[in-house]
């Protein structure tokens, strides 16, 4: 039994109490981190009493003590928990103890020190992201509660990997929903224009500052590794929505002839084609929209053995679902009008909202419409770096179907 699951009494009498409603409490005991704002006894407990980024004792109605979480008056996610011991307080020990277990595991799953270190909740440190480019790191901050402890990060993180930089690309439009300005700054030491990425035995380079992301997709590395098995020596790739070429390089590495890559981002495509030079291949170029670029390549009659599509979220909040659902078949459709027979399409989605089979329906709408076959060989996620908390489904979020594409049976 969990004693501090009973423990009535305050925990630290310096410590503000927030309190849940009755029966309020079921969902977070199954595990799950986030405390939403109608969930909270407001006439006991105002939020309005906490500072942005607090730190605070949830209770459940009979005062059972449930967590220390940071809360954020102003956001719907009004707190989330960061430690369930009643011994183990929100301070520089417990950053620095989640820091070191995030990093064992990291340096079980690679080699080299290339991974995504910290995944928010599934390294029960909500809000916060680290990535790991060997001596550099690159983090974002999504919450209130994490960018106060800002100062307790950077110190362990000095202290648990001592690296020559670190680097915040604070950035992301998630900070608004916390009401967080947009920013990019570094925190310590030296900090470079561009990460440079080991992938395997593959060598990249791609932009901090202009990137995106943290400046690399470190969750599609399980997925680019699994495409060797498809690339016939000799074959013709499409790299939809390159970004710096990851998908195309590979791919020629494996054995693919020619590689194209189309991206909107003309940076982006010069990374690509640096990045394509720096493994001893060649990669041929196309600034456009993804949609006019299949239609055009479409047009011009032109067909690849493997195309990839690896956009940006086309679904970021729900009511974008039914306008994203169609954006995702039509993107489909316009990719199976120029794979050739027996060709291979990788179709991915990194949109939360979109469930895995409702990729499926989508790129099988495609299909139908496209005159096309299409048998899903492989599903694909988020590499292992990126772990899914189980009791947190928005952690998995990445969708990769490997698919074989024919002329159209029966």
């Amino acid at each position: 039994m969990n004693a501090t699951a009973h423990n009535a009494g305050p925990v630290n009498a310096a410590t503000p109490v927030l309190r849940l409603k009755r029966g309020e409490d079921r969902r977070l005991a199954s595990g799950h981190l986030w405390v939403f704002s109608n969930e909270i006894d407001t006439d006991g407990t105002p939020l309005t009493a906490f500072a942005p980024g607090a730190i605070a004792e949830l209770r459940s109605h009979r005062e059972a003590f449930i967590g220390y979480v940071c809360v954020n008056p102003h956001a719907l996610i009004c707190a989330r928990i960061l430690s369930r011991d009643a011994a183990q307080p929100v301070d520089a020990a417990l950053i620095e103890k989640r820091l070191r277990a995030a990093l064992a595991l990291r340096e079980r799953l690679s080699a080299a020190p290339y991974y995504r270190w910290v995944f928010g909740e599934s390294d029960q440190l909500p809000g916060l992201v680290l990535d790991r480019y060997g001596d550099l790191i690159v983090g974002q901050i999504a919450t209130a509660g994490m960018e106060v402890l800002k100062g307790e990060v950077e110190a362990a993180v000095r202290k648990v990997v001592n690296p020559r930089g670190l680097f915040w690309k604070n950035d992301s439009g998630s900070r608004e929903l916390e009401n967080l300005p947009r920013v990019a700054e570094v925190a310590f030491g030296e900090v470079p224009a561009e990460v440079e990425v080991a992938e395997g035995p593959l060598s990249f380079a791609a932009p901090l500052a202009q990137g995106q992301k943290t400046g690399w997709f470190y969750d599609q590395s399980a997925n680019r590794a699994r495409l060797a098995r498809y690339v016939a020596p000799g074959a013709r790739v499409l790299d939809v929505c390159s970004y710096a070429g990851a998908w195309a390089v590979t791919a020629l590495r494996q054995g693919a002839a020619h590689a194209c890559c189309v991206d909107s981002s003309q940076a982006a495509l010069e990374f690509a084609q640096a990045n394509a030079r720096r493994n001893g291949v060649t990669i041929t170029a196309m600034r456009a929209d993804a949609f006019d670029a299949l239609r055009e390549l479409g047009r011009q009659g032109e067909r690849f053995d493997v195309v990839v599509l690896d956009p940006p979220a086309f679904i970021k909040r729900k009511k974008d679902i039914p306008q994203g659902q169609a954006a995702y078949r039509k993107l489909n459709q316009l990719a199976l009008e120029v794979i050739a027979d027996e060709g291979l399409l990788v179709s991915c989605s990194c949109s939360y909202h979109l469930a895995a089979e409702e990729l499926v329906n989508a790129i099988q709408a495609a299909a139908r419409h496209s005159g096309r076959f299409v048998q899903i060989l492989e599903a694909g996620g988020q590499s292992p770096d990126h772990p899914v908390h189980p009791a947190i489904p928005e952690t998995r979020y990445l969708k990769a179907f490997f698919c074989r594409v024919t002329r159209t049976v029966g």
